[in-house]
């Protein structure tokens, strides 16, 4: 791929690719190192883009494959020499025509949804952050994680009621 492809590519959607970083790694630094990798990655490539079939679940997918190829590589030093990072903790915008208890609540709530997110299963977890945080559509979601659109489907359903049986746990009734 050539450098002006890629700069085109960071200008149309590179914000969405870097939320995307964000939500999978959950760590400002990690998401800035995967969102580099990502566009180096398709620097070093030979891939032609065509633009009439979606390349952003192209970058997508290759976003989700780093992140899955780290993700073993940090699991195979963890059993080698175990470490641990210390968790920033990720910034919520309040809407200023909100009372401050119903910031407080809201952002108690999108936090405790956040955690959740992060504690279920890959399989759950990854379509979850597609849908509903990077907008992309089943079929997009599907293209990505090489699966059907009928599993994503079914990922999407069970994932919302493990984080609705989840949050009744916790004590939040909606």
């Amino acid at each position: 791929m050539h450098a002006r492809e890629i700069e085109k590519c960071i200008d149309d959607f590179g914000t969405d690719i870097y939320r995307f970083c964000l939500k999978l790694c959950a760590d400002k630094a990690d998401a800035e190192d995967l969102y580099q990798q990502t566009f180096l990655k398709a620097l070093e490539t030979e891939w032609t883009l065509d633009w009439k079939k979606n390349p952003k679940a192209l970058f997508f997918s290759l976003v989700h494959n780093l992140w899955k190829s780290d993700r073993r590589k940090q699991a195979r030093r963890n059993m080698i020499a175990p470490c641990s990072n210390i968790d920033d903790e990720m910034e919520m915008v309040l809407h200023s025509e909100e009372s401050i208890e119903e910031g407080y609540l809201q952002k108690e709530l999108i936090s405790e949804v956040r955690q959740i997110i992060q504690t279920l299963p890959e399989k759950f977890q990854v379509p979850l952050t597609l849908f509903y945080q990077s907008e992309c559509s089943i079929e997009q979601i599907a293209a990505i994680i090489k699966k059907p659109p009928g599993i994503v489907k079914s990922r999407l359903f069970k994932g919302r009621n493990l984080i609705k049986k989840r949050l009744e746990y916790v004590g939040y009734e909606r």
